[in-house]
């Protein structure tokens, strides 16, 4: 079952998110292992720095002769450096060994849900949001990094930390100061935690205003023109503005209640530092401690505290990258419902024969769009489609192209159900001129050859001839290294047109579709592109979705369609001859054509 665009932001950041990101972090074990030697042992330098503090202070108090007072302090200010550095360089060695852990992780998750984004079927992609989309994305790689980072180079050593600082204060000293530190670092867990549970509402609504707002913009600069068609800027701008309003509140409300959060996180720290030196002055005053104890719990508070106050910090971000992960993964649990079937054979097209055998076919239940459609396209020969608008044309280049599968009836290419062989394979030998070409920011010359990345120049040159777009790179000046725009809006329509074209013909399948190929072309470009195209279908399967008539007489069979039935089927001159659809079709077009060149 699919998720709903809605169950792609949890409502709540779940720790199973780990589970599925454990297989990423588990090819180096080894690596890991030695990172965390070193965060143990720098936790243990750390632990006995106070210690040493300690008996420095204690030295420097006691009076003794002028040789002790040189040599034993200086002993243990060597040692306090060394125990300092051994704790900075097991830190970065941790650091440095974990970092790459993170970062492959990071790589492999990215590069899987892209790859699986890919995977998915038209249906999910027409129903996207794609600003929202990359960044979800965008955080939940992100949220990777931070949850790796922090929550083995801080929470883990952190907790690790606690336990030996209670531990040795219970030990040395009397238990009230073990307590004092349990008791906060328990006060303060648990308040982060209950205040966090209660933000985390308000740092999704923060998500899901960047998320909308992003979307906005991104859909509205994508369909630049049509914004300037209707001269709609300011209402874009507006409805943008308004997005960007929604965002500010929502952040207000996440600033206000991380106020909260950090002013009670601070008193309990307060709270607990104070009772904790009030016992060790009282003790000092009563001789049961020395200066140099004091120095210790001292050094020893700040050194529980100073991480457990970055610790609220890390526990509130870790519970947002959980949930910006776990938007990520639910993107990997989207099932396409187009799939190979297990066991898919790679399809054998050598002759490319197409049959449509009762192909029934509904994008919603209630509305079939295509009904019982059966026809033969028989090897190396030209088959036209025309009807009128909606009346499934354009639906049959998606089914055999396997955007969708047929509600009924089957699709055989060679005799293979295009079912039973893998989508890689069928559509390797399709090459497809849609009607709306949308090209890349890149070169002509690039745009062209992701026919074929990796065809060779001359084969790309090639492809340009036949498409009759050499005279036009020519003229440019920086030829065919000329940047077409974002989408190829610095072309004309006519001009993406051959470029489409061009990128089919390098890619030389045995079958081509072109679904209203010569549409967006003046009527000498026309010509030029049929008598390439004409050239080309003489050695491939043609498929042709043709409003204009004119443009379809030499093909071997004509399919009429109505409302998703073949109505009519023959030649061009058979159709004629009928004198049904096709020829009140023809009679219609031939007359505007007449009235075209009457005036002008």
């Amino acid at each position: 079952m699919r998720p709903s665009r809605s169950q792609l932001t949890p409502t709540s950041a779940s720790w199973s998110s780990l589970t599925d990101l454990l297989p990423y972090l588990l090819e180096f074990r080894a690596r890991i292992a030695i990172a965390l030697v070193c965060l143990v042992a720098a936790k243990l330098a750390s632990v006995g720095l106070p210690f040493v503090l300690k008996d420095i202070v204690d030295q420097l108090d006691t009076k003794t002769s002028q040789t002790a007072l040189l040599v034993l302090p200086l002993s243990l200010l060597l040692a306090y450096g060394i125990v300092r550095f051994a704790n900075v360089l097991f830190g970065q060695l941790r650091d440095t060994l974990f970092g790459r852990v993170t970062e492959r992780a990071m790589r492999r998750v990215g590069y899987k849900v892209f790859a699986h984004l890919h995977a998915l079927d038209l249906a999910f992609h027409l129903d996207r949001r794609t600003g929202g989309l990359s960044r979800d994305i965008e955080r939940g790689v992100n949220g990777i990094s931070f949850l790796m980072r922090f929550m083995v180079f801080n929470i883990v050593p952190t907790f690790l930390e606690f336990g030996l600082v209670i531990g040795l204060l219970a030990w040395n000293y009397e238990p009230a100061f073990a307590l004092i530190v349990f008791v906060a670092v328990v006060t303060y867990i648990g308040f982060s935690v209950v205040a966090t549970e209660w933000r985390t509402r308000f740092i999704r609504e923060v998500n899901l205003a960047e998320s909308r707002s992003s979307t906005r913009s991104i859909d509205s600069l994508i369909n630049f023109e049509t914004v300037k068609y209707f001269t709609n800027e300011q209402y874009e701008s507006d409805h943008y503005d308004t997005e960007l309003a929604n965002w500010e509140d929502a952040r207000r409300r996440n600033r206000l209640t991380l106020f909260a959060l950090n002013a009670g996180q601070t008193l309990i720290i307060a709270i607990a530092t104070t009772l904790a030196m009030i016992l060790a002055g009282a003790n000092v005053v009563d001789g049961t401690m020395t200066i140099g104890d004091f120095v210790l719990i001292n050094a020893m508070m700040i050194q529980v505290f100073v991480p457990l106050n970055f610790l609220g910090f890390v526990y509130r971000e870790m519970k947002s990258s959980l949930a910006n992960i776990e938007a990520m993964f639910a993107l990997l649990k989207i099932e396409p419902k187009v799939k190979d079937a297990p066991q898919a054979k790679s399809l054998a097209a050598h002759d490319a024969k197409i049959e449509f055998a009762n192909v029934s076919f509904a994008y919603q239940p209630e509305r079939e769009i295509l009904h019982k459609v059966n026809f033969v396209l028989e090897p190396r020969q030209k088959l036209a489609i025309v009807g009128s608008s909606g009346s499934g044309k354009s639906t049959i280049m998606k089914l055999l192209f396997r955007f969708y599968d047929c509600t009924s009836g089957s699709i055989f290419i060679d005799g293979q159900n295009i079912n039973s062989v893998s989508q890689s394979s069928l559509r390797a030998a399709i090459g497809v001129v849609p009607q709306d070409t949308v090209l890349f920011n890149a070169s002509i010359f690039d745009n062209i050859r992701y026919g074929r990345v990796d065809a060779s120049d001359d084969d790309v040159w090639e492809a340009i001839r036949m498409a009759h777009l050499y005279d036009f790179i020519e003229r440019l000046p920086k030829r065919e290294k000329t940047r077409v725009g974002e989408r190829g809006l610095k072309l004309s329509g006519g001009e993406k047109q051959r470029v489409a074209i061009a990128r089919a013909v390098l890619k030389r399948p045995p079958i081509m579709i072109f679904d209203e190929a010569t549409s967006s072309l003046d009527s000498q470009s026309e010509q030029s592109i049929l008598a390439a195209i004409a050239e080309i279908a003489r050695e491939h399967t043609s498929v042709v979705i043709a409003h204009r008539l004119s443009t379809i007489v030499d093909a071997d069979s004509i399919v009429v369609l109505e409302q998703g039935h073949i109505i009519e089927q023959g030649t061009h001159a058979q159709l004629l001859s009928q004198g049904g659809k096709y020829f009140e079709m023809w009679t219609i077009q031939q007359k505007d054509t007449d009235a075209n060149c009457e005036v002008s």
